[in-house]
Protein backbone atom coordinates (compact mmCIF):
# COMPACT_ATOMS: atom_id res chain seq x y z
CA UNK A 1 0.00 0.00 0.00
CA UNK A 2 1.27 3.34 -0.84
CA UNK A 3 1.88 5.68 1.86
CA UNK A 4 1.34 9.34 0.99
CA UNK A 5 2.77 10.42 4.88
CA UNK A 6 5.85 11.95 4.24
CA UNK A 7 8.22 10.99 7.45
CA UNK A 8 9.88 13.54 9.24
CA UNK A 9 13.05 13.07 7.58
CA UNK A 10 11.62 13.45 4.04
CA UNK A 11 10.09 16.73 5.16
CA UNK A 12 13.04 18.03 6.14
CA UNK A 13 14.90 17.29 3.15
CA UNK A 14 12.35 18.43 0.87
CA UNK A 15 12.31 22.13 3.13
CA UNK A 16 15.72 21.97 2.72
CA UNK A 17 15.67 21.81 -0.80
CA UNK A 18 12.92 24.21 -0.73
CA UNK A 19 14.84 26.83 0.80
CA UNK A 20 18.02 26.12 -1.60
CA UNK A 21 16.20 26.48 -4.62
CA UNK A 22 15.08 29.69 -3.55
CA UNK A 23 18.21 31.32 -1.97
CA UNK A 24 20.61 29.46 -4.38
CA UNK A 25 18.37 28.82 -7.52
CA UNK A 26 15.29 31.57 -8.24
CA UNK A 27 17.67 34.62 -7.34
CA UNK A 28 19.75 34.09 -10.85
CA UNK A 29 17.14 31.74 -12.94
CA UNK A 30 16.40 34.26 -15.10
CA UNK A 31 20.15 35.83 -16.41
CA UNK A 32 21.16 32.39 -16.85
CA UNK A 33 18.46 31.83 -19.09
CA UNK A 34 18.71 35.32 -20.86
CA UNK A 35 22.79 34.77 -20.98
CA UNK A 36 22.64 30.93 -21.88
CA UNK A 37 25.26 30.46 -19.13
CA UNK A 38 25.83 27.42 -17.64
CA UNK A 39 26.23 28.24 -13.86
CA UNK A 40 29.35 26.68 -12.49
CA UNK A 41 29.19 27.92 -9.34
CA UNK A 42 25.71 26.68 -8.94
CA UNK A 43 26.80 23.10 -9.70
CA UNK A 44 29.40 23.37 -7.55
CA UNK A 45 26.49 24.00 -4.64
CA UNK A 46 24.27 21.35 -5.74
CA UNK A 47 26.96 19.01 -5.34
CA UNK A 48 27.82 20.63 -1.19
CA UNK A 49 24.21 19.76 -0.59
CA UNK A 50 24.89 16.64 -1.90
CA UNK A 51 22.04 16.73 -4.92
CA UNK A 52 24.41 15.07 -7.66
CA UNK A 53 23.98 11.75 -6.26
CA UNK A 54 21.20 11.29 -3.61
CA UNK A 55 20.29 7.66 -4.51
CA UNK A 56 23.89 6.28 -4.61
CA UNK A 57 25.42 4.33 -1.93
CA UNK A 58 27.21 5.92 1.02
CA UNK A 59 29.52 3.29 0.40
CA UNK A 60 30.19 5.26 -2.87
CA UNK A 61 30.07 9.01 -1.95
CA UNK A 62 26.05 9.46 -2.10
CA UNK A 63 23.59 9.81 0.33
CA UNK A 64 21.52 6.93 0.26
CA UNK A 65 18.01 8.28 -0.10
CA UNK A 66 15.28 6.35 -1.36
CA UNK A 67 13.83 7.19 -4.64
CA UNK A 68 10.32 8.90 -3.68
CA UNK A 69 13.25 11.67 -1.49
CA UNK A 70 14.88 11.96 -4.29
CA UNK A 71 11.87 12.84 -6.45
CA UNK A 72 11.09 15.70 -3.04
CA UNK A 73 14.47 17.15 -3.56
CA UNK A 74 14.09 17.18 -7.60
CA UNK A 75 10.63 18.89 -7.45
CA UNK A 76 11.71 21.96 -5.53
CA UNK A 77 14.78 22.31 -7.87
CA UNK A 78 12.53 22.03 -11.15
CA UNK A 79 10.31 24.64 -9.44
CA UNK A 80 13.45 26.70 -9.63
CA UNK A 81 15.21 25.93 -12.60
CA UNK A 82 14.71 23.39 -15.31
CA UNK A 83 18.63 23.95 -16.00
CA UNK A 84 19.83 22.83 -12.65
CA UNK A 85 16.86 20.32 -12.61
CA UNK A 86 18.87 18.91 -15.81
CA UNK A 87 22.26 18.49 -14.19
CA UNK A 88 20.87 16.83 -11.23
CA UNK A 89 18.98 14.17 -12.94
CA UNK A 90 21.81 13.43 -15.73
CA UNK A 91 24.39 13.24 -12.88
CA UNK A 92 22.32 11.46 -10.80
CA UNK A 93 19.76 9.17 -12.94
CA UNK A 94 21.47 8.71 -15.84
CA UNK A 95 25.04 8.06 -14.76
CA UNK A 96 25.59 7.56 -11.12
CA UNK A 97 22.79 5.14 -11.05
CA UNK A 98 24.37 3.16 -14.39
CA UNK A 99 27.85 2.93 -12.72
CA UNK A 100 26.24 1.95 -9.18
CA UNK A 101 24.11 -1.05 -10.96
CA UNK A 102 26.75 -2.04 -13.82
CA UNK A 103 29.97 -0.99 -12.38
CA UNK A 104 32.88 -3.09 -11.44
CA UNK A 105 33.99 -2.10 -7.83
CA UNK A 106 37.16 -0.59 -9.28
CA UNK A 107 34.82 1.39 -11.01
CA UNK A 108 32.41 2.16 -8.66
CA UNK A 109 35.20 3.78 -6.58
CA UNK A 110 37.13 5.59 -8.81
CA UNK A 111 33.92 7.56 -10.35
CA UNK A 112 31.47 7.84 -8.25
CA UNK A 113 32.72 9.94 -5.49
CA UNK A 114 33.90 12.51 -7.26
CA UNK A 115 30.68 12.76 -9.37
CA UNK A 116 28.25 12.75 -6.02
CA UNK A 117 30.03 15.52 -4.55
CA UNK A 118 30.42 17.43 -8.31
CA UNK A 119 33.86 17.79 -8.74
CA UNK A 120 33.55 16.26 -11.82
CA UNK A 121 30.38 15.72 -14.36
CA UNK A 122 29.50 12.89 -16.50
CA UNK A 123 27.32 12.96 -19.48
CA UNK A 124 25.20 10.47 -21.17
CA UNK A 125 25.83 9.35 -24.89
CA UNK A 126 23.49 7.45 -26.73
CA UNK A 127 21.82 10.13 -28.85
CA UNK A 128 22.76 10.55 -32.20
CA UNK A 129 22.22 12.52 -35.03
CA UNK A 130 20.07 9.91 -36.43
CA UNK A 131 19.00 7.63 -34.11
CA UNK A 132 16.52 9.18 -31.23
CA UNK A 133 13.41 6.68 -30.26
CA UNK A 134 15.12 3.67 -31.91
CA UNK A 135 18.47 3.33 -29.42
CA UNK A 136 19.22 -0.16 -30.60
CA UNK A 137 20.39 1.34 -34.07
CA UNK A 138 22.99 2.91 -32.93
CA UNK A 139 25.86 4.39 -35.65
CA UNK A 140 28.50 4.61 -33.02
CA UNK A 141 30.86 1.79 -33.52
CA UNK A 142 33.38 -0.26 -30.71
CA UNK A 143 35.79 -2.37 -32.22
CA UNK A 144 38.10 -4.75 -30.33
CA UNK A 145 41.80 -3.61 -30.39
CA UNK A 146 44.97 -5.40 -28.64
CA UNK A 147 44.11 -4.83 -24.70
CA UNK A 148 40.97 -2.96 -25.48
CA UNK A 149 38.51 -1.24 -27.94
CA UNK A 150 38.62 1.64 -30.71
CA UNK A 151 35.19 3.57 -30.57
CA UNK A 152 33.91 5.82 -33.52
CA UNK A 153 30.94 7.72 -34.02
CA UNK A 154 28.81 11.13 -32.85
CA UNK A 155 26.35 11.83 -30.21
CA UNK A 156 23.82 14.94 -30.07
CA UNK A 157 21.90 16.32 -27.56
CA UNK A 158 23.96 15.70 -24.78
CA UNK A 159 23.65 17.44 -21.85
CA UNK A 160 26.85 18.45 -20.04
CA UNK A 161 29.11 17.23 -22.80
CA UNK A 162 31.20 19.91 -23.10
CA UNK A 163 31.92 20.14 -19.54
CA UNK A 164 31.82 16.10 -18.58
CA UNK A 165 35.09 14.63 -17.58
CA UNK A 166 33.47 11.18 -18.23
CA UNK A 167 31.43 9.99 -20.63
CA UNK A 168 29.21 7.11 -20.18
CA UNK A 169 28.80 6.17 -24.66
CA UNK A 170 27.01 3.30 -26.09
CA UNK A 171 28.51 2.06 -29.01
CA UNK A 172 27.40 -1.39 -31.32
CA UNK A 173 29.97 -4.05 -31.65
CA UNK A 174 28.56 -6.21 -34.01
CA UNK A 175 25.12 -4.32 -35.70
CA UNK A 176 23.83 -8.06 -36.97
CA UNK A 177 23.10 -8.63 -33.50
CA UNK A 178 21.08 -5.63 -32.87
CA UNK A 179 20.35 -4.85 -29.50
CA UNK A 180 22.31 -7.68 -28.35
CA UNK A 181 25.65 -6.25 -29.52
CA UNK A 182 25.53 -2.74 -27.81
CA UNK A 183 27.98 -1.98 -25.28
CA UNK A 184 28.28 1.44 -22.84
CA UNK A 185 31.94 2.14 -22.22
CA UNK A 186 32.91 4.69 -19.64
CA UNK A 187 35.12 7.04 -21.89
CA UNK A 188 37.37 9.89 -20.39
CA UNK A 189 36.50 13.30 -22.35
CA UNK A 190 40.55 14.06 -21.81
CA UNK A 191 40.85 10.74 -24.63
CA UNK A 192 42.53 11.52 -28.00
CA UNK A 193 39.98 11.63 -30.38
CA UNK A 194 37.21 12.59 -27.94
CA UNK A 195 35.78 16.56 -28.52
CA UNK A 196 32.69 18.19 -28.40
CA UNK A 197 31.01 21.66 -29.55
CA UNK A 198 28.34 23.60 -28.08
CA UNK A 199 24.51 23.46 -29.75
CA UNK A 200 23.19 27.23 -29.36
CA UNK A 201 19.69 28.48 -30.41
CA UNK A 202 17.53 25.69 -28.32
CA UNK A 203 13.88 26.76 -27.43
CA UNK A 204 14.31 26.35 -23.67
CA UNK A 205 16.99 24.77 -20.87
CA UNK A 206 18.90 27.67 -21.97
CA UNK A 207 20.79 28.17 -18.97
CA UNK A 208 21.68 23.91 -19.25
CA UNK A 209 25.11 22.86 -21.71
CA UNK A 210 23.86 20.39 -24.52
CA UNK A 211 26.64 19.24 -26.91
CA UNK A 212 27.82 17.16 -30.25
CA UNK A 213 30.15 14.73 -29.44
CA UNK A 214 32.84 13.37 -31.74
CA UNK A 215 34.25 10.37 -30.53
CA UNK A 216 37.28 9.72 -33.94
CA UNK A 217 38.98 6.52 -32.91
CA UNK A 218 39.05 6.85 -29.22
CA UNK A 219 41.00 3.81 -27.94
CA UNK A 220 39.91 2.46 -24.07
CA UNK A 221 41.12 -0.31 -22.16
CA UNK A 222 38.36 -3.50 -21.19
CA UNK A 223 38.37 -1.87 -17.85
CA UNK A 224 36.40 1.06 -19.57
CA UNK A 225 33.50 -1.57 -20.53
CA UNK A 226 30.26 -0.94 -18.10
CA UNK A 227 28.79 -4.49 -17.49
CA UNK A 228 29.61 -6.91 -20.22
CA UNK A 229 29.25 -6.80 -24.09
CA UNK A 230 25.63 -6.82 -24.97
CA UNK A 231 24.40 -4.98 -21.59
CA UNK A 232 24.53 -1.73 -23.42
CA UNK A 233 21.03 -2.16 -24.28
CA UNK A 234 20.08 -2.93 -20.76
CA UNK A 235 22.53 -0.35 -19.12
CA UNK A 236 20.20 2.76 -21.31
CA UNK A 237 16.84 1.29 -20.30
CA UNK A 238 17.59 0.90 -16.87
CA UNK A 239 19.37 4.56 -16.81
CA UNK A 240 16.35 5.82 -18.69
CA UNK A 241 13.59 3.81 -15.99
CA UNK A 242 15.50 6.40 -13.57
CA UNK A 243 15.68 9.19 -15.55
CA UNK A 244 12.20 9.48 -16.26
CA UNK A 245 11.25 9.77 -12.79
CA UNK A 246 13.91 11.86 -12.52
CA UNK A 247 12.27 14.39 -15.22
CA UNK A 248 8.68 13.97 -14.01
CA UNK A 249 9.88 14.41 -10.72
CA UNK A 250 10.78 18.11 -12.10
CA UNK A 251 7.94 18.28 -13.89
CA UNK A 252 5.21 18.55 -11.13
CA UNK A 253 8.05 21.23 -9.80
CA UNK A 254 7.33 23.35 -13.24
CA UNK A 255 3.91 22.58 -12.62
CA UNK A 256 3.59 23.72 -8.70
CA UNK A 257 5.71 26.80 -9.47
CA UNK A 258 3.11 27.79 -12.21
CA UNK A 259 0.46 27.62 -9.73
CA UNK A 260 2.16 29.76 -7.09
CA UNK A 261 2.94 32.27 -9.62
CA UNK A 262 -0.32 32.18 -11.43
CA UNK A 263 -2.49 32.40 -7.84
CA UNK A 264 -0.31 35.21 -6.11
CA UNK A 265 -0.67 36.91 -9.08
CA UNK A 266 -3.81 36.53 -10.04
CA UNK A 267 -4.51 37.70 -5.96
CA UNK A 268 -2.48 40.65 -6.81
CA UNK A 269 -3.67 42.05 -10.85
CA UNK A 270 -6.66 44.09 -10.76
CA UNK A 271 -9.37 44.72 -13.67
CA UNK A 272 -12.90 45.95 -13.52
CA UNK A 273 -12.27 47.18 -9.81
CA UNK A 274 -11.23 43.88 -8.22
CA UNK A 275 -8.69 41.34 -8.52
CA UNK A 276 -8.38 38.73 -11.67
CA UNK A 277 -9.03 35.90 -8.89
CA UNK A 278 -12.49 36.71 -8.59
CA UNK A 279 -13.60 35.73 -11.87
CA UNK A 280 -14.74 32.54 -12.46
CA UNK A 281 -12.39 31.71 -15.74
CA UNK A 282 -9.23 32.45 -14.18
CA UNK A 283 -9.96 30.00 -11.21
CA UNK A 284 -11.32 27.44 -13.68
CA UNK A 285 -7.33 27.69 -15.21
CA UNK A 286 -6.32 27.81 -11.51
CA UNK A 287 -7.84 24.52 -10.41
CA UNK A 288 -6.81 23.02 -13.92
CA UNK A 289 -3.33 23.51 -13.10
CA UNK A 290 -3.51 22.20 -9.43
CA UNK A 291 -5.25 19.17 -10.59
CA UNK A 292 -2.32 18.88 -12.91
CA UNK A 293 -0.09 19.24 -10.11
CA UNK A 294 -1.94 16.99 -7.38
CA UNK A 295 -2.71 13.90 -10.24
CA UNK A 296 1.17 14.30 -11.30
CA UNK A 297 2.78 14.26 -8.03
CA UNK A 298 0.45 11.26 -7.08
CA UNK A 299 1.94 9.24 -10.24
CA UNK A 300 5.42 10.06 -9.15
CA UNK A 301 4.95 9.21 -5.97
CA UNK A 302 3.53 5.93 -6.86
CA UNK A 303 6.47 4.83 -9.49
CA UNK A 304 8.73 5.84 -6.68
CA UNK A 305 7.03 4.02 -4.24
CA UNK A 306 7.45 0.75 -6.60
CA UNK A 307 11.56 1.62 -7.11
CA UNK A 308 11.95 1.53 -3.75
CA UNK A 309 10.16 -1.23 -2.49
CA UNK A 310 11.73 -3.59 -5.55
CA UNK A 311 8.63 -4.15 -7.82
CA UNK A 312 8.12 -3.68 -11.16
CA UNK A 313 8.33 -0.14 -11.94
CA UNK A 314 8.89 0.52 -15.87
CA UNK A 315 5.34 1.21 -17.09
CA UNK A 316 4.37 2.96 -13.85
CA UNK A 317 7.51 5.21 -14.43
CA UNK A 318 6.44 5.72 -18.29
CA UNK A 319 2.97 6.71 -17.16
CA UNK A 320 4.52 9.29 -14.58
CA UNK A 321 6.54 11.11 -17.01
CA UNK A 322 3.71 11.01 -19.71
CA UNK A 323 1.34 13.19 -17.62
CA UNK A 324 3.81 14.83 -15.64
CA UNK A 325 5.20 16.47 -18.78
CA UNK A 326 2.07 16.83 -20.31
CA UNK A 327 0.57 18.60 -17.48
CA UNK A 328 4.09 20.77 -17.19
CA UNK A 329 3.53 22.05 -20.85
CA UNK A 330 -0.44 22.69 -20.07
CA UNK A 331 -0.35 24.13 -16.80
CA UNK A 332 2.68 26.87 -18.22
CA UNK A 333 -0.01 27.63 -20.87
CA UNK A 334 -2.21 28.06 -18.26
CA UNK A 335 0.31 30.21 -16.36
CA UNK A 336 0.96 32.51 -19.23
CA UNK A 337 -2.51 32.94 -19.78
CA UNK A 338 -3.54 33.48 -16.14
CA UNK A 339 -0.74 36.43 -16.42
CA UNK A 340 -1.62 37.80 -19.60
CA UNK A 341 0.42 39.75 -21.75
CA UNK A 342 3.00 40.02 -18.87
CA UNK A 343 3.27 36.21 -18.52
CA UNK A 344 5.03 36.60 -22.30
CA UNK A 345 8.11 38.65 -20.93
CA UNK A 346 10.98 37.40 -18.42
CA UNK A 347 10.23 39.61 -15.41
CA UNK A 348 7.22 36.31 -14.35
CA UNK A 349 9.12 32.94 -14.81
CA UNK A 350 6.12 31.07 -16.35
CA UNK A 351 7.49 31.79 -20.31
CA UNK A 352 10.39 30.17 -19.25
CA UNK A 353 8.44 27.14 -17.27
CA UNK A 354 6.79 26.69 -20.94
CA UNK A 355 10.03 26.98 -23.18
CA UNK A 356 11.83 24.42 -20.47
CA UNK A 357 8.81 21.92 -20.18
CA UNK A 358 8.32 21.76 -23.77
CA UNK A 359 11.41 19.91 -24.07
CA UNK A 360 10.34 17.16 -21.10
CA UNK A 361 7.72 15.19 -23.63
CA UNK A 362 10.84 14.76 -26.32
CA UNK A 363 13.47 13.55 -23.99
CA UNK A 364 14.48 10.16 -22.36
CA UNK A 365 11.69 8.93 -24.69
CA UNK A 366 9.00 11.12 -26.23
CA UNK A 367 5.31 11.18 -25.25
CA UNK A 368 4.51 8.78 -27.79
CA UNK A 369 7.40 6.07 -26.83
CA UNK A 370 6.09 6.68 -23.53
CA UNK A 371 2.55 5.61 -24.87
CA UNK A 372 3.76 2.63 -26.80
CA UNK A 373 5.43 1.15 -23.65
CA UNK A 374 2.11 1.44 -21.58
CA UNK A 375 0.22 -0.07 -24.71
CA UNK A 376 2.87 -2.85 -24.29
CA UNK A 377 2.15 -3.48 -21.15
CA UNK A 378 -1.52 -3.25 -21.66
CA UNK A 379 -1.75 -5.69 -24.84
CA UNK A 380 1.25 -7.82 -24.80
CA UNK A 381 1.95 -6.32 -28.19
CA UNK A 382 5.18 -4.46 -29.16
CA UNK A 383 4.57 -1.62 -31.18
CA UNK A 384 7.98 -0.37 -31.96
CA UNK A 385 9.06 -4.33 -33.33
Amino acid sequence: MIEFDLTDEQKLIRETARDFTDREIVPVARENDRNERFDLDLVRKLGEMGYLGPIVDEEYGGRGLDYRTYGLIVEEIGRGDSSARTVVSVQTSLVCSSIERWGSEEQKHHWLPRLCTGEILGCFGLTEPNTGSDAANLSTRAERNDGGWRITGQKQWISMGNYAKVALIFAQTDPEQQHRGLAAFLVPTDSDGFSSSEIHGKLGLRASDTAELSIDGVEVGDDALLGDVGDGFKVAMSALDSGRFSVASGCVGICQGCVDASVAYAKERQQFGRPIASFQLVQQMLADMIVDTEAARALVWRAGWLKDTGQPNTTETSIAKLFATEAAVRSANNAIQVHGGSGYVDDHPVERYLRDARVTTLYEGTSQIQKLIIGRAATGVNAMA
